[in-house]
């Protein structure tokens, strides 16, 4: 299977697609120090820098096929649902997710899975949900922790994974603003929530969605990938990073720490990509 990542980071979401045996054909992340981590551990797969010229087109341009492209996989920025910013959801302009949309519209992989902070399930996630139901894409939400993959830190994140059978995958026009008029129908009807909508029970949530996964002989390989940003590994989650919270002159510092507390725990979005490669091979039902 061939994924393209957005917003990628320092690609933590591709270490764990990697892990399942995906395979990232593009990235696309804006940040200086995150496109040379990633150039450092994918060589060989290209970086686009501005999700909004982003497009079919130009990933041709780069001989990706276009056609092959299976998953589409993206932590859209978190800083309007974040709990530590003003909350303003689609009315702040850092909201990227319709420029994700779009892409995911032009493509239609057969797979979505994307990735924000837990409190973005209290905000928006009705409207993402919707939007991808409207051209084809059934979907559901979790709201997992990081210490469900035995982390030392919670780490809260709501991950929206959605599937588009073969049939609405190859229908490209006729339906289609009939679905676009239905969804924002639902996008404005707060009556519609969906069953699974809001907190669940996270701890028990990722063992009873995703069982008898291997998470954490994953972890193992975890601290080996990223041996950058630690001097010492000692287990597989270090009680605390060895990169201090204050700049002391030491250079990418900062752009270390910011790296870091935006990523993706590998191991706790692998359990996902572990699932969908089942139902790919046929060894489990969507």
């Amino acid at each position: 299977m061939k994924s393209i990542e957005l917003f990628a980071g320092i690609g933590g979401i591709a270490l764990a697609a990697e892990w399942a045996g995906i395979e990232t054909v593009a990235f696309c992340e804006r940040e200086p120090f995150c496109q040379k981590i990633l150039n450092k551990h994918w060589p060989d797969v290209p970086i686009f820098d501005d999700i909004k010229t982003l497009d079919k087109k130009a990933l041709e341009e780069r001989g990706i096929d276009v056609g092959a492209i299976e998953l589409i996989t993206g932590g859209f920025p978190c800083q309007p649902y974040s709990v530590a910013g003003k909350r303003k959801g689609t009315e702040d302009d850092r909201d990227l997710w319709p420029e994700m949309f779009r892409i995911i519209e032009e493509i239609r992989p057969t797979w979505v899975v994307g990735e924000n902070v837990a409190n973005f399930a209290n905000m928006e996630l009705d409207r993402t949900l919707f939007d991808l139901e409207s051209i084809g894409y059934k979907g559901r939400a979790f709201v997992l922790p990081a210490a469900a993959v035995e982390a030392p830190h919670e780490r809260m994140r709501t991950f929206i994974v959605s599937h588009s059978n073969s049939v609405r995958r190859n229908d490209r026009g006729n339906n289609r603003q009939e679905r676009q008029i239905q969804g924002e129908r639902h996008r404005n009807d707060k009556k519609n929530q969906p069953e699974w909508f809001g907190r669940l029970d996270r701890a028990r949530e990722v063992r009873a969605v995703f069982p008898n996964t291997n998470v954490e002989r994953k972890g193992e390989n975890y601290n080996q990938q990223f041996t950058g940003f630690c001097e010492e590994h000692r287990g597989r989650w270090a009680v605390e990073p060895d990169v201090g919270r204050v700049a002391h002159g030491v250079s990418n510092r900062v752009d270390r720490i910011k790296g870091l507390g935006n990523a993706v725990v590998p191991q706790q979005i692998y359990p996902i990509f572990e699932t969908i490669m089942k139902i790919e091979r046929g060894e489990i039902t969507c």
